[in-house]
C-alpha cells in the first residue's frame, strides 16, 4: 500500500485533514475494530474512527448524540435472490425498527441500528452473500446497472458476468480502498440508458462497431458525471470496448482518479473535477498509458432514458414469460413488504428482487398462465403496478429524519405534494418530481423534471423550511442539467406552486410532448414568472449549504 500511496503523500502539506487520517489508517482497518466497538459502546469511538466507519458502510444517523447509524447494504446491479431478501427483512424487524429504504443507486439502506449490533448484522449479510463494506467511504461504491439484465429484450448483451466480474475486482481490494473520494460505476447494455450513464464518475454503454466486417456489441465509455453542488456531465471518450475489456479499463480509471485525483481539498476531490481540467482526450491519452492501446468509438446504441421506470407488466425476452414493475412509494418498505415480496417471487417467480435506481421494485419470470392469480396478492394493492401518476414518479432522499446533512424534511413534502398533485390534476404523460434535502443531491434533482433542493429563510425569527426549484433535468442521448429557478418556496405551499407549473405546461404543450421537450422549445421565462406571483410568501435562503460536494 505504501507505493502506492507515495505519488501524493510526498505533499503530505497539501492533503487536507482527512487525507492525512488515510495515510496513517486505511478505511477498511475499521472493520477490525468493530468487535471491540461492540464491547465498549458508541462513546468510545473517536471522530476520526466515526469518519471512518463509512468503509464499514454505516454512517451515524440525526442526533448524532444518540449513538444510532444508518447502514447501507449493497445490491449488485440491483438483483438480489429471495433468501437475501428475507435476512435483510429479519435485520429491519430485529434491529431496524421495521425500516428499510431503497436508494437511488439500488441499494438497502436500514436505520436505527447501534454500534453493539454491527459485528452480528454483518454477519447476517456475510450468511447470504451481501455486504455493507464500501457501501460508503473514499472507494468504489455500488456498481449500478441494468436492473434486467439477462431478461431484458431492449439489451444488446447481458452484462452479468461482466458485471459479477468488476464487482468481485473492487470489493474490499485495498489497491483501491483509499481513493480521493467516492468512485460511482455504472454497467448496462440496455437502450434506454437504465444505468444513467451521465452522472457516474465511470459509465459503460451500448455500442457497435464494424470489426473486420462484421458488427461487434460492445460498449463506449462516459467519465467525470457527477451531481451535488456543481453538477457535471460525463464525458464521453472516444473508445469502443469489446465485453472482454470492460474490467481492465475500470481498472485504468480507477488507477488514475487514485493517482491523479485532487486531495486537497474535499470540495474538489470528485473525478469530474480531474476529468474538466484534463479533458477527454488527455485522458483518453493517459488511459492508455495503462491499458494499452483501444478501438476507436463505433455507433451509439443508446435511443431513449426511460428514467429508471419499469411500472406495469412486460414481456420478457424469453417467450411465455413476463416482470412486473411495482411501485414503491417514495422507496420505503416495511420488513414485511419484502418478506412478502421474497414470498411471492419464489410462489410465481424466477426467485429474485429487483431494485431500479427509481427506488422501486421489479419481480420477474412470471408465466403467461399465473400472471391473473399474481395481481390477486394482497401486496400488490400495496406495491402496485399501476400506480397514481405523481406517486409513482416522485423520488425523495432520506432527509432530516435521519440524515445529518438534510436540512429540510423530505418524505414527509413529498408525500403531500404527490398526494395532492394525484388528486388534483390529471396527467396522461408522467412528469418526474424529485426531493433532495441538501446539496450532496441523493434524491437527484438535477434529473427531474420538477426538482425540489431544501433550503432554509427566516421570516423575521422564524425559520421557514422549504425548497429552491430547477426544472428540465433529463439523461439519455442529449443529457442536460435542470436549470434553477430563482425563488424560495416555503414548504407549505410547495404544492400550489408545482401544481401552476404543471398546469401552464399542461395547457401549451404540443401533443404529448414531454415536459424537458417542451422547456427547451418554451424556455423557462414563464415558469420563472408563475414562481414570481409567490414572491410575497417568498424569502432570501439563509442556508442551503452549497459549499458541500
Amino acid at each position: 500500500m505504501l507505493n502506492i500511496i507515495n505519488k501524493w503523500a510526498l505533499n503530505a502539506q497539501k492533503l487536507n485533514s482527512f487525507e492525512l487520517t488515510k495515510l496513517d489508517t486505511d478505511g477498511l482497518d475499521i472493520l477490525d475494530k468493530l468487535n471491540y466497538f461492540q464491547k465498549a459502546s458508541f462513546t468510545s469511538i473517536s471522530n476520526e474512527e466515526r469518519d471512518l466507519l463509512k468503509w464499514a458502510g454505516i454512517y451515524i444517523q440525526r442526533p448524532r448524540s444518540d449513538g444510532y447509524f444508518m447502514m447501507r447494504v449493497k445490491i449488485p446491479f440491483g438483483v438480489m435472490i429471495s433468501t437475501q431478501a428475507r435476512v435483510l427483512a429479519s435485520i429491519s424487524k430485529d434491529y431496524g425498527r421495521d425500516i428499510l429504504d431503497i436508494t437511488t443507486r439500488q441499494s438497502i439502506q436500514f436505520h436505527w441500528l447501534r454500534i453493539e449490533d454491527i459485528p452480528s448484522i454483518q454477519s447476517k449479510l456475510a450468511s447470504v452473500n451481501l455486504s455493507s463494506v464500501e457501501a460508503c467511504g473514499d472507494c468504489p461504491r455500488n456498481i449500478i446497472g441494468n436492473p434486467l439484465a439477462g431478461i431484458d429484450p431492449h439489451e444488446i448483451l447481458d452484462t452479468r458476468k461482466i458485471q459479477n466480474e468488476v464487482y468481485n475486482f473492487f470489493q474490499g481490494n485495498r489497491d483501491f480502498s483509499n481513493l480521493p473520494r467516492k468512485f460511482k460505476v455504472s454497467i448496462s447494455a440496455n437502450i434506454f440508458d437504465t444505468g444513467h450513464a451521465a452522472i457516474n464518475d465511470l459509465a459503460f454503454t451500448p455500442a457497435s462497431k464494424l470489426i473486420d466486417n462484421e458488427i461487434v456489441q460492445g460498449f463506449h465509455v462516459y467519465v467525470g458525471g457527477g451531481l451535488s453542488a456543481k453538477p457535471h456531465l460525463a464525458k464521453k471518450l472516444d473508445i469502443f470496448l469489446k465485453p472482454d475489456e470492460v474490467l481492465k479499463v475500470t481498472i485504468g480509471v480507477a488507477s488514475l482518479f487514485r493517482d491523479f485525483g485532487y486531495r486537497q481539498s474535499r470540495q474538489h476531490a470528485r473525478l469530474k473535477f480531474l476529468v474538466a481540467d484534463w479533458g477527454a482526450m488527455k485522458f483518453k491519452q493517459e488511459l492508455e498509458k495503462l491499458v494499452g492501446p483501444l478501438l476507436s468509438g463505433g455507433d451509439d446504441l443508446i435511443c431513449g432514458w426511460n428514467a429508471g421506470y419499469f411500472n406495469g407488466i412486460h414481456q420478457q425476452k424469453q417467450p411465455g414469460l413476463h416482470y412486473f414493475g411495482l411501485s414503491v412509494p417514495l422507496g420505503r418498505l416495511s420488513a414485511d413488504n419484502l418478506k412478502d415480496l421474497a414470498d411471492i417471487t419464489d410462489k410465481y417467480g424466477d426467485g429474485t428482487i429487483r431494485i431500479t435506481n427509481s427506488q422501486n421494485i421489479i419481480l420477474a419470470g412470471i408465466s403467461d398462465n399465473r400472471v391473473m392469480s399474481f395481481l390477486h396478492e394482497p401486496l400488490l394493492h400495496v406495491l402496485t403496478p399501476f400506480p397514481e401518476t405523481f406517486k409513482a414518479h416522485t423520488i425523495s432522499c432520506t432527509g432530516k429524519d435521519f440524515c445529518n446533512l438534510a436540512i429540510v424534511e423530505t418524505k414527509k413534502y413529498a408525500r403531500q405534494i404527490s398526494q395532492y398533485l394525484d388528486n388534483t390534476l390529471k396527467l396522461d404523460t408522467p412528469i418526474r418530481i424529485h426531493i433532495t434535502g441538501c446539496p450532496n443531491s441523493c434524491g437527484q434533482v438535477q434529473l427531474a423534471d420538477i426538482g425540489l433542493r431544501g433550503a432554509k429563510s427566516k421570516k423575521t425569527s422564524q425559520t421557514i423550511e422549504g425548497f429552491e426549484l430547477q426544472i428540465g433535468g433529463v439523461l439519455g442521448p442529449e443529457p442536460q442539467i435542470g436549470t434553477s429557478l430563482k425563488g424560495f418556496i416555503p414548504a407549505d405551499i410547495a404544492h400550489v406552486v408545482i401544481e401552476q407549473l404543471i398546469r401552464f405546461y399542461k395547457d401549451h404543450r404540443i401533443d404529448h410532448e414531454s415536459f424537458n421537450t417542451f422547456i427547451n422549445r418554451n424556455g423557462t421565462e414563464e415558469f420563472q414568472s408563475i414562481l414570481n406571483n409567490f414572491l410575497d410568501r417568498i424569502f432570501v435562503p439563509t442556508e442551503s449549504r452549497y459549499g458541500l460536494t
